[in-house]
């Protein structure tokens, strides 16, 4: 009796000796340790794999292997059933995954939220993958990167001298070197985001038949979200398999989500296995990150990690004079001097600052001397010494859109009414250390979600409207002259 209950074990450790002696080892260990012998039923072995993920990785990649393995220790009707474990999300209504059928029974020995799928597939030879899409290999990815951050505009110092040399040595090497992954961190607005932009544009000049794809972690999050919502989680993860590099800006905001780390954790694996270069930012270090499970963390320290640090002097010098020049503002070397000295904040408040300058200089119809950029600058610093608010930022949108508070608060989804929300919600998020959450709630008790769409739709119109940009751009001045 002992014999029966355990012959399937038996049967799939023999499975695994032929299996070991044939794959790389990392792939066994990744992809067929973790696997569990259930039962036995008539010929059929029946095995359990963690996700779907792995179920359409083994039907994509291994399934001539298990075909033969399986027939050799079952004989010719040999059959073999695979049990996924995914939760009621990703089995919306019941629907079934590429034409595979797939009864949903609860188990009893699960959490309430969690199904047991039974895939049966027929190792015959006669049924093509569901998963693979004609000309999936042809596919243009358009990679979100934004043409104007480079290494030329990318200004080096101590600060920052040592994340710009391996960018460069990244950029020129994709995947092939010990920098995979790249994993960048520092505060907000030091130019970590201009940096991994400069590395996925050199790449695209460089060997424009790599695939790049530039994606915030909120954005990732929502592809993966309307993914299991059409319930097409397959070419999702099919999608990212033709990535050849990969940049995530921002990892830290996958906090909490633990499904998305999931599929995030076995895309990295794939990509990295397959010498696709990953590139990650932070707001912190990787010992500080909370929220994200050790798996994915310990990835990160597979390559190398680099920081950004505040501009120095002499970094804040170049800064500022580029950022005048850029404005069409021509400035004394005294008042370049003046500003590097006395601003000394992250990259954005420079940025802001020479906005500010130039845009008073521009009112007043006065050239930019000392003492025109003493009254900016002191004005400026005081402004930014307290902290801007959501409802400072929200009257200012409503004043320049003409639209009552309550519009804007409101349920109301007429376009110009979304347009303004949007917007505020998108100035609220950059400029203020607001939660997602208090964002939401200032306007109308709306959830986080609510918050991080607008983010991304205002940020998708910035990059395809240019009415749109100008428009978002002048507001942004406003802003600017409001809080300096």
């Amino acid at each position: 009796m002992q014999g029966v209950e355990q012959r399937h074990i038996e049967i799939w450790n023999n499975c695994l000796e032929i299996i070991k002696d044939i794959v790389k080892e990392q792939s066994y260990k990744t992809w067929f340790m973790p696997i569990k012998p259930l039962k036995i039923e008539e010929n059929t072995l029946v095995i359990q794999v963690p996700s779907m993920f792995y179920y359409e990785w083994l039907e994509e990649h291994y399934v001539t292997l298990l075909q033969k393995t399986i027939k050799k220790q079952l004989g010719p009707n040999g059959k073999l059933q695979y049990d996924v474990i995914i939760d009621n999300e990703a089995n919306l209504n019941g629907k079934n995954n590429g034409g595979i059928s797939f009864p949903a029974q609860k188990k009893q020995s699960q959490q309430d939220d969690e199904l047991e799928i039974v895939a049966p597939v027929r190792l015959n030879g006669t049924i093509s993958n569901p998963y693979i899409i004609p000309g999936i290999k042809k596919l243009n990815i358009e990679s979100n990167l934004i043409p104007k951050y480079t290494f030329d505009n990318f200004f080096e110092g101590e600060c920052n001298r040592f994340a710009r040399a391996v960018g460069i040595s990244v950029a020129n090497k994709p995947g092939t070197s010990s920098f995979n992954p790249l994993f960048i961190y520092g505060d907000t607005a030091l130019g970590k985001t201009h940096l991994v932009h400069a590395i996925g544009n050199q790449i695209k000049e460089n060997q424009k038949n790599k695939q790049v794809l530039y994606l915030t972690s909120d954005k990732f999050t929502h592809m993966f979200i309307d993914a299991i919502k059409k319930n097409n989680t397959p070419e999702f993860n099919n999608f990212f398999q033709q990535v050849d590099v990969l940049i995530i800006d921002d990892i830290q905001y996958l906090k909490g989500k633990d499904r998305t780390q999931d599929v995030f954790f076995h895309i990295f694996n794939e990509l990295h296995q397959n010498s696709k270069q990953i590139i990650i930012t932070s707001d912190v270090p990787t010992k500080d990150l909370e929220g994200l499970e050790d798996r994915i963390i310990s990835r990160f320290k597979w390559g190398v990690s680099v920081d950004v640090q505040m501009p120095d002097y002499e970094t804040r010098y170049v800064i500022i004079e580029y950022n005048l020049e850029k404005e069409g503002t021509l400035a004394p070397k005294e008042v370049i001097e003046y500003m590097a000295f006395n601003l000394k904040g992250n990259v954005r408040e420079l940025e802001g600052a020479c906005t500010s300058l130039a845009a008073q200089a521009s009112l007043l119809k006065k050239n930019i001397d000392l003492d025109l950029a003493r009254d900016v600058i002191d004005n400026y610093v005081k402004h930014r010494t307290r902290e801007v608010s959501v409802e400072e930022i929200t009257k200012r949108v409503c004043d320049h859109f003409d639209m009552p508070f309550e519009q804007i608060i409101s349920k109301s989804r007429k376009a110009n009414i979304v347009k303004a929300r949007q917007i505020a919600m998108y100035f609220s998020k950059k400029l203020t250390k607001s939660s997602l959450a208090n964002i939401g709630k200032h306007f109308g008790n709306r959830d986080h979600s609510t918050v991080i769409h607008a983010n991304e739709q205002v940020k998708n119109q910035i990059d395809t409207d240019p009415k749109y940009r100008k428009q978002v751009e002048e507001l942004e001045k406003i802003l600017s002259l409001s809080f300096g």
